[in-house]
């Protein structure tokens, strides 16, 4: 393999863009640590340094995925509404990421790192979730934490898998629906 001249000054996020890039075009199956290097321009063993392995590398995207979740949902407060929409936009634009972040066959579930952006994520709806004046949501909101989750996600896988129509504004139809579901 020829050496690339170019050199990363951050390979593990070149690697994690790549991957995410690829999950979301073919799913986690059709991608490879070797792969990755290669549209790196680095050798095969560079992205072992930093992940180890496929594990690795997809419990390092998760959490990164988290992460900017968590993120989003912040700069979404004060509104449910607008934690939503924050919620399914970051879905819709990090489709690569939303899949890695999901499934518990890829990722070590006992990695702290994945851990702790999880749970930031997961204080974020909580926080959202806060801000809804109904008295069912109010006396009880575990059940509207799940209730909100169970539609963004639900919402998410949708619309991912081509179940609702392309052509309408997924914003429009999340906030929509979620005044149906959470409207006092």
């Amino acid at each position: 393999m020829a050496k690339s001249s170019y050199h990363h000054g951050d390979l593990r996020s070149v690697i994690l863009a790549h991957a995410a890039r690829l999950v979301a075009e073919r799913g986690a199956d059709g991608v490879s640590l070797r792969e990755l290097a290669r549209a790196a321009g680095v050798s095969h063993a560079a992205p072992a340094h930093h992940f180890t392995d496929r594990r690795g590398l997809f419990t390092a995207l998760a959490a990164q995925g988290w992460r900017m979740l968590a993120e989003a949902l912040a700069g979404a407060r004060p509104e449910f509404l607008n934690a939503a929409g924050a919620y399914v936009r970051f879905a819709l634009d990090h489709p690569g990421h939303y899949e890695v972040m999901f499934d518990k066959s890829l990722i070590d579930e006992a990695d702290l790192e994945l851990a702790e952006a999880k749970a930031a994520a997961g204080e974020e709806l909580r926080r959202g979730v806060a801000t809804l004046t109904d008295a069912r949501s109010r006396s009880d909101p575990e059940g509207a934490a799940l209730a909100a989750w169970s539609l963004v996600h639900g919402f998410v896988m949708l619309r991912l898998n081509d179940l609702i129509a392309a052509e309408a504004d997924p914003m429009d139809q999340i906030e929509r629906a979620a005044q149906m579901l959470f409207a006092g």
